[in-house]
């Protein structure tokens, strides 16, 4: 259960950075609360699971996509990355 709740944290932080880049403004709120959310879950790299690093990636990517709009192609590999994470934990 806890691993499906992870996922669905992840496919909600790929949702957000599609909205960044189909030109969608999301919520300041939903942006700091994957952003957080995913700092949280990538603190795990601390107990040696390696894929963690994507979730710090994307936290930081997210806050960063506040300011300044970074490059689709950063956009679009984080995206499809958190999206497979998340679909595969629900498998």
């Amino acid at each position: 259960m806890l691993v499906k709740l992870l996922g669905a944290i992840d496919v909600l932080a790929a949702i957000t950075f599609l909205m960044y880049i189909f030109n969608i403004t999301p919520f300041i709120q939903l942006v700091l609360f994957c952003a957080g959310l995913l700092f949280l879950k990538g603190l795990f790299i601390l107990t040696g699971e390696p894929l963690s690093i994507i979730d710090l990636l994307a936290s930081a990517t997210l806050l960063i996509a506040m300011f300044v709009t970074p490059w689709s192609f950063i956009l679009w590999i984080l995206a499809l990355l958190l999206m497979a994470k998340g679909i595969v934990s629900f498998i």
